[in-house]
């Protein structure tokens, strides 16, 4: 079975063709960092219009690298949301264009859901239950996986999300954008445990997060330091920060698997990408004699493999979604 991906969140355009379920063809993304980067963020309309520009081109040459025609396709599996919905239209409308022309099925799929199936990509076909981490710019959550597409959000950030914290600091850091990646690189030159940071929520008792006081206190930080005519270590602070949202993330990851009695671990989210996070998972979850499970690196961040990972299962349980499904900016995971 052929399906065809297409991945048009955020500010990534991707496209992928996967074999029956797990066996990717071709897996191509036309990244906007250099039209964001002046910005600070990415601006929707600016995303959408790239969208535009990149799709088709992406589209033809996501085909000849896979070896395979428009005829071949069985199904067609599209990000419905959650996103920007400017750039989830133009997703989806070619999507809906390949079903239309071609007679293929038609997948809607969530995103947040697509980043728990990258791992399916490089460990095979899931084998519930999990506790699933799913970190990105966009959100911060624990969620519970009873069985395939079954999905229990048992926790999730109150405020901002993990990535978002992460880019406003290396903004804070004159790191550019995106932030997260480049405060990764620099913290592997700091002591983590050079300045105490707070850490949001640790003990409250569920598996909730905040971001926004640790935001905070690295903004007061570094205003009474340049205050005080005091040098400030950009690698020290980096990796203090790092280490203040690792550790609740960690820690509550845990927590879940020992209240809910999983043995394994999911990871998911651009920010699993995160060298500290992706250390720290695996040493501590095996120490607690867990499975602890990652995408490789190509697959953390927004990418098209992984929606047709997710819709090829859909659409083997039978699922089709309508053509006249809308975009949904605010869709959420589970029922």
């Amino acid at each position: 079975m052929i399906v065809l991906g297409i991945e048009t969140s955020c500010d990534e355009t991707a496209v992928a063709v996967v074999q029956d379920g797990f066996t990717v063809r071709s897996n191509l993304i036309a990244a906007q960092v250099d039209l964001h980067g002046r910005f600070g963020g990415v601006v929707p309309e600016v995303a959408a219009r790239a969208h535009v520009q990149a799709l088709n081109p992406l589209l033809e040459q996501a085909l000849v690298e896979a070896g395979v025609g428009f005829g071949d396709i069985d199904a067609v599996a599209v990000t419905v949301g959650p996103g920007l919905v400017g750039a989830l239209l133009v997703g989806m409308a070619a999507a809906k264009a390949v079903a239309l022309a071609t007679g293929a099925g038609f997948v809607g799929v969530n995103h947040l859901e697509g980043h728990i199936w990258a791992n399916f990509l490089e460990h095979g076909p899931p084998e519930p239950p999990y506790v699933c981490l799913v970190v990105s710019g966009g959100h911060t959550m624990l969620v519970h996986m009873r069985e395939p597409h079954g999905y229990e959000v048992i926790g999730q950030t109150l405020d901002d999300a993990a990535g978002e914290a992460f880019d406003k600091v290396g903004r804070l850091l004159g790191l550019g954008f995106p932030g997260g990646p480049a405060v990764d690189r620099l913290a592997l030159e700091g002591d983590p445990k050079a300045i105490r940071f707070p850490r949001a929520m640790e003990d409250s008792g569920d598996f909730d997060f905040s971001m926004s006081g640790l935001k905070t206190a690295v903004l007061r930080h570094v205003k009474a330091e340049r205050a005080a005519g005091r040098e400030i270590d950009p690698a020290d602070l980096a990796a203090s920060f790092q280490e203040a949202i690792v550790d609740v993330q960690v820690g509550k990851t845990l927590a879940a698997t020992r209240e809910l009695g999983v043995g394994t671990v999911l990871l998911g989210g651009g920010v699993v990408a995160n060298t500290r996070l992706r250390e720290r998972m695996a040493s501590e979850g095996e120490a607690a004699g867990l499975r602890v499970l990652s995408p490789p690196l190509s697959l953390c961040t927004d990418n098209a493999a992984m929606i047709a990972c997710a819709g090829t299962s859909r659409f083997l349980r039978g699922e089709r979604t309508s053509l006249d499904i809308a975009a949904t900016p605010d869709l959420r995971l589970g029922p």
